[in-house]
């Protein structure tokens, strides 16, 4: 019985280890996310394609797609063609007070 309990309380240890590191790689991912997210929200003039995304916060396209149709889904943004036929979101501009 001492070799049951010891291999279950690793195997406790091993599942509750990982599970709090993938609980910190997703946190850190949707920090990459929201960051590079709003950067190209100010710096392309509120329009951000999938691709543009997905390499400025270095995640896999899926991910990215993923994020990008929920902020899409938030904010009310559009999605339009370019003339080259690329996709984009058109996100609301921001309208500050002076």
């Amino acid at each position: 019985m001492p070799i049951f309990d010891a291999l279950l309380v690793g195997s406790l240890s091993l599942l509750l280890f990982l599970g709090l590191f993938n609980f910190g790689r997703r946190k850190q991912i949707q920090q990459e996310l929201d960051e590079a997210f709003y950067q190209l929200l100010e710096s392309e003039d509120n329009q951000v394609s999938l691709i543009q995304l997905a390499v400025r916060a270095r995640v896999d396209a899926t991910v990215a797609r993923e994020y990008l149709e929920r902020q899409a889904t938030a904010f009310g943004a559009t999605l339009e063609v370019d003339a080259d036929g690329d996709t984009f979101y058109r996100f609301p501009k921001l309208h500050r007070k002076s």
